[in-house]
């Protein structure tokens, strides 16, 4: 939980105000000054490698428990805005950056990053080392973390690494059902409707169901918590299952109402944390990746076709799949439909035999390339009855 204090900057700026100090669980030490609210904040050290969509990735509920350090060195150029928001507040722990922005600059913003930041009670600093943090989070992995400013920031390092080490890890955490929708909700099809969507909120982003939208689905929007039995009451023609922070392995609630859409014969398809739980509907097991990805420049090959996706990323877990050919599972033969092509992690799955397929990373594309739009066409392919594929 963060504790926060909310003081203005100087000028109604963006500038920092006071000292802060972020402190990795390894007692790596990095001192800077402080952005956003002041105060205490606790979580695992992430960072993005996105040049573009800082608040599209602040309000990415996947990134819930995680303190983000961005590597592109200017943020908060371009302000904030009332449109480009992916749920209803900041979700990150807490924001590490090198120079925020002085001031913001866009016909669109509507506020300052900064002062979005306060106002949410989002505890952040800048530092100089966002390269050094990087680099030492490829060596040593993702890792707990805090971030202290203003008067908490001048508790000695022992005491504040202490907190840090009592804080809950990333690994074993449940909070796909913390950021999810209370209640259902519907995003109606813009235009004719073609098909009746029950997509899984286990961290959904809201361009995931507008991208459906767009394509003649009426999107029944649910818990996190949802059963087979609430999800194939609305009569939907495809199910789907969204991205979403903690740990795949703990979810179980998740994997067992994907069974049921699965023994149903749903036509399926599951992003990010929704390729995680259909992994583990087929029988696979997951694992923790040593940093994880998460920017809008990861390469992807779609092994079906051959094609090359440069994808938005936000997954620190990946599913244990066997690359060399199809496998079977309960539900027919499958196969890994994509590959990473900076590491070979699994990033798409398939079934041969049903319609159902999956992949790691993010088609909706906010913010991020376009290139994996066509993946929502596929799923209304499988809707329509044009085949497993």
């Amino acid at each position: 939980m963060n504790v926060v204090s909310d003081r203005p900057s100087a000028g109604g700026r963006d500038e920092p105000v006071s000292t802060a100090v972020l402190i990795l669980e390894d007692g790596r030490v990095f001192r800077g000054a402080a952005y956003g609210a002041e105060g205490e904040t606790f979580g695992e050290m992430v960072f993005n490698t996105g040049m573009t969509g800082y608040q599209e990735t602040l309000t990415d509920p996947s990134y819930a428990r995680q303190i983000v350090a961005m590597t592109a060195p200017h943020i908060g150029n371009t302000g904030v805005n009332e449109e480009d928001p992916e749920s209803r507040r900041i979700q990150v722990a807490g924001y590490v950056v090198r120079e925020p922005a002085r001031v913001a600059s866009s016909w669109r913003a509507t506020g300052s990053l900064g002062s979005a930041l306060r106002e949410q009670g989002v505890v952040g600093i800048a530092i100089t080392g966002t390269r050094a943090l990087t680099r030492h989070l490829r060596d040593r992995g993702a890792m707990r973390a805090g971030i202290f400013s203003g008067p908490a920031a001048a508790a000695p390092e022992r005491e504040l690494l202490e907190k840090v080490l009592a804080s809950p890890s990333m690994e074993g955490a449940d909070l796909a059902r913390d950021v999810s929708t209370p209640e259902p909700y519907v995003v109606e099809a813009h235009g004719e409707k073609r098909f009746t969507v029950a997509a899984v909120d286990l961290g959904i982003k809201s361009m995931t169901p507008y991208r459906m939208a767009q394509r003649g689905c009426e999107v029944h929007v649910l818990p996190a918590t949802s059963t087979a039995a609430d999800i194939l009451a609305i009569g939907p023609d495809g199910v789907f299952f969204s991205n979403g922070p903690g740990d795949p392995a703990v979810a179980d609630y998740a994997v067992d109402a994907l069974r049921g859409v699965l023994d149903a014969g749903t036509p399926f398809f599951g992003i990010c944390f929704g390729n995680q739980i259909f992994g583990r509907a087929l029988g696979l097991g997951t694992y923790k990746l040593r940093f994880g990805h998460r920017g809008i420049n990861q390469p992807v090959k779609d092994r079906t076709t051959g094609k090359v996706d440069v994808s938005a990323h936000n997954h620190g877990f990946a599913v244990d799949a066997p690359a060399d050919g199809p496998f079977d599972t309960p539900y027919g033969r499958a196969e890994v439909s994509h590959v990473n092509l900076n590491d070979g992690c699994v990033e798409g799955l398939r079934l041969l035999d049903r319609p159902a397929f999956s992949v790691q990373y993010h088609p909706e594309a906010a913010a991020g390339p376009h290139d994996a739009s066509g993946l929502f066409d596929r799923f209304c392919d499988l809707m329509q009855g044009k085949g497993p594929r």
